[in-house]
């Protein structure tokens, strides 16, 4: 296999809201992943809040329903994974130090909104929140890693929630813009590389963690992601303005789908599901809301406020590479009945008989990335970035304090093996490879320690167990050697 590219990046990626802990330390705000109590596999993650009559309640993440004048918020007696993460806060010199000794040259970080403005709507910025990042970002440097840095991964303030549903008021655009204006200047020189919203396209299967809504009414996910658009589109005309050096991405959550059978009216259901996933991709690349996007809108009686305003600054805006998670991949067919599902990373859909499925159920299949790839630069003609790609699963350390992920090893060399064929023999453009949660931590759709994806375990356990003590995993080693050959020794 050829070396990658020398200008290729590798890395990994993180999450504050995963990573952080110190969740009221700083004058830190409340996120709304705060606000997310620990589920399990069969167990799923809830929101807290507090009701007109002062009675605490939750409800579940993936189908809230909070009426409105309800508060949602932190109390006591629940268990909120993102209060500790792995508390990246306190040890953000030593790990970026074993990120470092891997070779990284791209450590992707979200800024948790909240440790910067800590209610969302603040005027003057939160010096610490701001000096924080300084010393992060700083510290990459020092090791010659490059941020990356996503403006918005499930970290709003939740102030903006009980104030006014969050993205679903057209008034949070400015408070982002207001926010991305501040740590664009303050950053400048220090990081380049930009990611307006985490999964964008999550927004359509989750109001609440994609955009801080309380419910999943069409209506008001219509609002929330056209308010969304609109402000990563201002977000990208500002970081431009601020640097004209700074490259600006978006970030989708992409699952390639097969039609399950030759029918026809399977080949349509896949053209269709195509169209959800790459919708808001269209907007960000192309600079408009696509027609097929109306007629969606009209058949379902859903009101689109695109004023004329807002057509020019999503025609201005527009991003200059783009940037995906890839996990798995799904089938789908007009006639679901007595067919298997399997769901995922923002996937859902028919289990395909030629795939393997991890632990946790999710089809792996290294050649949907190449296609999705394919699928991605031949739609858009931008340069690519695997942002997030990984193997969620159980690791156990021995008595010796080694951890045997050849699991894990195989995973990431096969999807490594379909990037490089997408890059030499299909002509992609692509900019570099950050697995996903390259050091253990907390799970975004279950809140647990015990599906882990890193290089690095975090001995931090569900039961509430653990020092936080590092451990180098078999993959660690691997995947120095990775990149020390340009991804030629895998």
């Amino acid at each position: 296999m050829r070396k990658f590219p020398e200008h290729f990046l590798w890395g990994g990626s993180t999450a504050a809201n995963q990573i952080e802990g110190a969740w009221n330390i700083g004058r830190k705000g409340i996120s709304i992943a705060d606000c997310c109590t620990k589920g399990s596999k069969d167990k799923p993650r809830m929101i807290t809040f507090r009701t007109k009559e002062g009675d605490v309640k939750s409800q579940k993440m993936f189908t809230l329903n909070v009426p409105e004048g309800n508060e949602i918020g932190c109390f006591d007696g629940f268990d909120y994974p993102s209060h500790r993460g792995i508390d990246f806060y306190h040890h953000f010199k030593d790990d970026i130090a074993l990120f470092g000794e891997m070779g990284f040259r791209m450590l992707r970080i979200s800024i948790n909104w909240t440790r910067i403005f800590p209610l969302g709507w603040e005027k003057e910025p939160n010096e610490e929140g701001l000096k924080f990042y300084d010393e992060v970002f700083d510290e990459c440097i020092k090791h010659k890693i490059q941020p990356m840095v996503t403006l918005s991964h499930y970290e709003m303030p939740v102030a903006l929630t009980n104030k006014w549903n969050g993205w679903a008021d057209e008034r949070t655009i400015q408070c982002f813009t207001h926010y991305v204006k501040v740590v664009g200047e303050r950053y400048r020189g220090k990081v380049k590389y930009w990611l307006t919203f985490n999964e964008i396209n999550g927004i359509q299967f989750c109001g609440w963690m994609g955009a801080g809504v309380t419910s999943n009414d069409p209506q008001v996910i219509a609002d929330a992601s056209l308010h969304q658009l609109v402000a990563s589109a201002y977000a990208v005309s500002i970081l431009h303005q601020i640097d004209s050096s700074n490259l600006v991405g978006n970030m989708i959550g992409y699952s390639t789908s097969y039609a399950l059978s030759a029918n026809p009216q399977d080949a349509l259901k896949l053209w269709k599901n195509y169209n959800d996933t790459y919708f808001y991709c269209d907007v960000q690349c192309r600079g408009y809301y696509p027609s097929y996007i109306f007629r969606e809108y009209e058949a379902r009686h859903i009101q689109l406020h695109l004023t004329d305003e807002y057509k020019e600054i999503l025609k201005k805006g527009t991003v200059d590479f783009i940037s995906i998670s890839y996990y798995m991949s799904t089938c789908v067919s007009a006639e679901e009945k007595g067919l298997d599902i399997v769901n995922g990373n923002l996937a859902f859909g028919l289990k395909n008989p030629y795939l393997e499925t991890s632990e946790w159920g999710w089809q792996i299949d290294p050649i949907g990335l190449r296609l999705g790839l394919n699928y991605l630069y031949d739609r858009y003609q931008k340069p690519l970035f695997v942002v997030e790609n990984g193997l969620g699963a159980h690791d156990h350390v021995k008595a010796d304090g080694s951890i045997c992920d050849s699991y894990r090893i195989d995973y990431l060399r096969q999807h490594i093996i379909e990037m490089n064929k997408a890059i030499y023999e299909d002509g992609v453009e692509l900019m570099g490879y950050l697995p996903w949660g390259c050091i253990d931590l907390v799970s975004a759709s279950t809140g647990e320690m015990r599906k882990r994806y890193g290089f690095i375990y975090t001995d931090y356990q569900d039961d509430g167990t653990g020092d936080g003590k590092r451990l180098r995993k078999d993959s660690f080693g691997w995947y120095k050697k990775v990149i020390e050959s340009q991804g030629e020794e895998l």
